[in-house]
């Protein structure tokens, strides 16, 4: 089901609102749709950036009026309503309508699901997870001036320990992989960023499998199948996320690792849409269904998806790519780097002025750089050529 750019009737619901979402009630109002658009976010926040929840908001350091996506007045002036600390229980798709938690419902002429994603659960270990703005003021609480256990060295994780070193905590981080951000940079990187967290007061211990965390009334302690153990007064679990699909699942819509959707962002039941980091779409050239868990993906995919729900010719999605800044350094990545890619190695390594390129058959499909954003860009334009 879509509906006509022109319409002056209809409503449109989003569920989900931070960038995916608020960037298609942006576009479906931007692109001349002139019915309703009713953007439902269970947190409590107007649409933010959350990128800035592992760095500037948990450091505290945050100007409130550049952590939103557009100012308060924005969403009001354009007819988009936003409602906050909303919670939508289930979608009835035969009767085209999503249930509250506190009982009412909404009827929708098409739905957007741009639900996210939750932090991944480690079965055994118990920590503060940080996903959220909601988040951010009670792990900085748990965490001012003490201790620190990081269970993860992936994104998140490492930008964790980067932020709360700098607010002063001693921060240990257990990483089962063999590298720091071994998901998505080679070998040579991860050393890189681990003797950058080294030279700030923060050891990354790889090739660690937790075996549990108990929590005492001093803090944490971490210990690993090994038998060796580390201490904290708190612990942070980081290891990566899992797609939000609960709300997808009441509808009947098909999942696996993600809501399944075609490339016009389409789920299995006609008027149900999907986009940001709880969509699965696939990929021809890995074979497979792939979720991009960027903000600058989100971003472009709820544009799309608002062009595709009025039925307007959708954008093609771009090369995935996304940024880390620690100790502020900043680490630019593109494509995918996968298993057997070959590797070419551009400036120094073990300095922050390093590109690495990774090609498959002869083509450019990765990349990654520390300092070096010009290489990124053309990286870029050449994995999408």
């Amino acid at each position: 089901m879509t509906v006509s750019s022109g319409a002056q009737g209809g409503r449109m619901v989003i569920v989900g609102g931070v960038v995916a979402g608020a960037t298609a009630a942006k576009t479906l109002r931007s692109s001349g749709y002139g019915g309703e658009i009713v953007l439902l976010s269970a947190e409590r926040s107007l649409p933010y950036r959350r990128p800035m929840v592992s760095k500037e908001l948990l450091a505290g350091t945050a100007v409130e009026r550049r952590t939103l996506l557009e100012p308060a007045e924005f969403w009001p002036d354009r007819g988009i309503d936003v409602r906050t600390g909303i919670t939508v229980e289930s979608i009835d798709a035969d009767r085209s309508v999503v249930r509250l938690r506190d009982g009412g419902e909404i009827g929708y002429d098409a739905l957007l699901l741009a639900t996210g994603a939750r932090p991944r659960a480690l079965p055994g270990i118990r920590g503060h997870l940080l996903r959220r703005r909601d988040d951010v003021e009670v792990l900085r609480r748990a965490i001012g001036g003490g201790s620190l256990l990081i269970a993860g060295a992936g994104l998140i994780g490492c930008e964790v320990a980067a932020t709360a070193a700098s607010l002063g905590t001693r921060v240990t981080v257990l990483h089962a992989g063999s590298a720091p951000l071994d998901r998505i940079a080679p070998a040579v990187i991860g050393d890189y960023i681990r003797k950058l967290h080294a030279d700030n007061g923060v050891d990354i211990h790889p090739e660690v499998l937790l075996t549990g965390v108990t929590h005492t009334a001093a803090g944490v302690i971490a210990t690993a199948t090994d038998g060796r153990e580390w201490t904290a007064g708190a612990a942070l679990v980081a290891i990566g996320t899992v797609a939000d699909t609960a709300l997808a699942e009441t509808a009947g819509v098909k999942i696996d690792d993600g809501i399944l959707v075609d490339k016009a962002y389409r789920t299995s039941i006609p008027g149900i849409f999907a986009a940001g980091d709880a969509a699965a779409r696939f990929d021809p050239k890995l074979n497979a269904y792939v979720r991009e868990e960027h903000w600058n993906s989100a971003q472009a995919q709820g544009a799309a998806v608002a062009q595709s729900m009025l039925d307007l010719p959708v954008t093609p999605a771009g090369v995935p790519w996304g940024w880390s800044t620690q100790y502020g350094v900043n680490i630019q990545f593109a494509g995918r780097i996968l298993p057997g890619d070959e590797l070419e190695v551009r400036g120094t390594p073990g300095t922050p002025d390093i590109t690495v390129l990774a090609t498959h058959d002869g083509c450019l499909r990765g990349a990654v750089a520390i300092g070096r954003p010009a290489d990124i860009r053309a990286a870029r334009e050449q994995i999408a050529a």
